[in-house]
């Protein structure tokens, strides 16, 4: 089975310029969009949502919703739209997902999540995958949902529905007195629920994330998990996802000049599509981190007055700051 690596759907962060930027930084990771309520699509009318650049296959839309008949309308509108996976959110703990009763909280109902993936595989021919969490802890349940056993008939339910594949994020969600943030670092992270899950259902296709922000870490982990998803570490350290694809091709990547002029295109062009500069050059403050010129790099793009009356002019002056150390 070929190994697959993953940037994780991350909210605010993973939108079309960021995954834009990760193409070029990893040709062959596969990309997530931002999560994309099911409301948001069929009753918020935000077609627009569904947009992307065609560089960015492969890309998989993850969707966030409780609703099986509604979840199988928006894999529809994903498949029209050209994704290569959808996927379903399981895992979100935060407040505003739980009130939606989606996300994390879903895994106190695996009947509906196969439900969900019986509708949504029954809707399209496109992949119908998982995200979830090790298990969930909410107040009063006195650890009850957060057990090897616990997870291990969520995915009996969801496995027996036909999902294929599962993005497994090694932490409980506790549902009650933390924040997301806390929640992607208090709990801790257990692994071995991972590797026996792959033990008791060994056709299934087993991506683990969660606290891999490392090379070595990523390829431990796939000498035993079918791949691995990647969370802010890809975002702070987008150096990083080239190092990663090396582990899927041989095949060189530019240096990071070179990708971030490429970029550079990319901007002037959407710029004249009347997107906001902002948007755009955000995504791009990580870039060169401990280089020659990096800090005048992010001090140039963050300067709002510039961000706000110019254009491509401001990208180009900070690119500027890096060619003009590097040569010095």
């Amino acid at each position: 089975m070929t190994k697959t690596i993953a940037v994780a759907p991350m909210m605010a962060w993973t939108d079309r310029h960021c995954r834009h930027l990760h193409r070029l930084y990893a040709p062959n990771l596969l990309l997530f969009t931002e999560m994309i309520t099911t409301g948001a699509l069929l009753h918020g009318k935000q077609l627009h949502l569904l947009d992307y650049d065609a560089a960015q296959h492969p890309l998989a839309i993850q969707l966030g919703g409780n609703n099986p008949e509604d979840l199988a309308a928006c894999a529809k509108l994903a498949e029209r739209a050209g994704y290569d996976e959808i996927n379903i959110n399981v895992g979100c703990p935060s407040d505003r997902v739980q009130r939606g009763t989606f996300g994390a909280c879903l895994m106190l109902q695996p009947d509906l999540v196969a439900r969900c993936v019986e509708h949504m595989q029954n809707a399209t021919s496109v992949p119908i995958t998982v995200k979830c969490r090790i298990g969930v802890e909410t107040r009063g349940d006195e650890g009850r949902h957060a057990t090897y056993e616990f997870l291990h008939e969520f995915i009996r339910h969801i496995v027996g529905a036909g999902c294929k594949r599962v993005y497994l994020h090694a932490r409980t969600a506790i549902l009650a007195g933390l924040s997301p943030a806390q929640n992607r670092s208090v709990p801790p992270l257990r692994f071995e629920f991972g590797r026996q899950i792959k033990q008791d259902f060994p056709q299934l296709e087993l991506i683990m994330n969660g606290g891999i922000d490392s090379l070595d870490e990523a390829s431990s982990t796939m000498t035993w998990a079918d791949g691995v998803m990647i969370g802010r570490a890809a975002y702070h350290q987008p150096r990083l996802l080239s190092e990663l694809n090396g582990l899927l091709s041989s095949t060189p990547i530019d240096d990071e000049a070179k990708l971030l002029n490429r970029y550079r295109t990319y901007a002037e062009t959407r710029l004249a599509a009347g997107d906001r500069l902002h948007d755009l050059v955000r995504h791009l403050l990580h870039s060169f981190a401990g280089q020659p010129g990096a800090r005048r790099f992010r001090q140039t793009l963050s300067d709002h007055p510039r961000l706000r009356s110019e254009g491509i002019d401001l990208l180009d002056d900070a690119l500027t700051c890096i060619e003009q150390r590097s040569a010095a």
